[in-house]
């Protein structure tokens, strides 16, 4: 049951926007307010899993934690909930207490957490994100998807997706869950 789980879910946070999207499949399930690094210890960028889920981690790191692949840095609550929306962590992503309650109810070890850097900008839903296709019709890529499959699909090129979709950086570098916009 595990496994099964953890390929169901999946978390990508947008720093930036300071929001954490926790997607069920390829649909996005909900999305939260998040606290990131402040820019002298920022949150890191990549893809990552979740190796390891603590309850009662200790009081500054709320009532649970979920230990990231990349030593040392954690998606938790916080004592500090004034805090959510802003830059001011040592790197790890801190969420409301309740929050952090329904993300750890369900994700398993193995999930995988990925937090797009500045070449591969997060264009998702959220603060910042467009909101609206410039085609009208919008895709969210599956686990298996590339570019290529995706224009053949739907009747267009690689070329006309990249410029409809301008945060896409290197065309071999798509992940489930990614929304792209069609012509």
């Amino acid at each position: 049951m595990a496994g099964k789980v953890a390929r169901e879910y999946s978390i990508v946070i947008d720093v930036p926007g300071r929001t954490l999207f926790l997607f069920q499949g390829s649909r996005q399930y909900r999305s939260y307010p998040v606290a990131v690094g402040k820019p002298s210890t920022p949150t890191p960028r990549g893809t990552f899993t979740i190796v390891e889920k603590v309850e009662n981690p200790g009081e500054v790191y709320g009532p649970k934690l979920l230990a990231l692949s990349k030593p040392y840095y954690s998606i938790h609550g916080t004592n500090a909930p004034q805090f959510i929306g802003q830059a001011v962590s040592n790197g790890c992503v801190r969420m409301y207490n309740h929050h952090i309650e329904e993300v750890y109810a369900r994700v398993e070890v193995g999930t995988i957490v990925r937090i797009p850097g500045q070449a591969e900008a997060w264009h998702g839903p959220g603060p910042g994100g467009r909101q609206d296709a410039p085609g009208g019709r919008i895709y969210y890529v599956r686990p298996g998807d590339s570019l290529w499959s995706i224009a053949s699909s739907h009747g267009t090129t690689i070329e006309e997706l990249l410029r409809l979709n301008p945060g896409i950086k290197r065309p071999d570098l798509i992940y489930p869950g990614q929304k792209i916009w069609l012509p």
